[in-house]
């Protein structure tokens, strides 16, 4: 039996291919943005989407793609197909937060203290 992963029905968007001025969702907890985050990024934690999606689709235009991102990829794999049911244009930033400090990219604190993805 293959199970088929949920990420496969959704693009995925490698760090080197998102500019680094990319806006895309950062569905991480608070503590987890705090600790350092990209600084165009949307902030919604994914257990607020449900109360916060009308907000989300003012904050963006819908009809180009939002690229979406946690740690390291467990919770957009269950945020993904629920976005797509409300029309956003779905993909999934590959390697999550991890991929994107790896890479050197631009990333922002709360405090002004060096940026981690623990």
């Amino acid at each position: 039996r293959h199970t088929v992963s949920v990420m496969s029905d959704y693009p995925d968007v490698s760090v080197s291919d998102l500019p680094d001025d990319a806006v895309f969702l950062d569905i991480r907890e608070q503590d987890e943005w705090d600790r350092g985050h990209a600084p165009g990024a949307i902030h919604i934690p994914m257990g607020e989407l449900p109360a916060r999606v009308e907000e989300l689709s003012a904050a963006i235009d819908m009809d180009q793609q939002l690229v979406v991102t946690c740690r390291s990829g467990g919770r957009v794999s269950r945020t993904l197909p629920w976005l797509d049911q409300y029309g956003f244009d779905v993909a999934n930033l590959e390697g999550g937060m991890r991929a994107w400090h790896a890479a050197g990219k631009a990333m922002e604190t709360a405090d002004g203290s060096a940026a981690e993805v623990p």
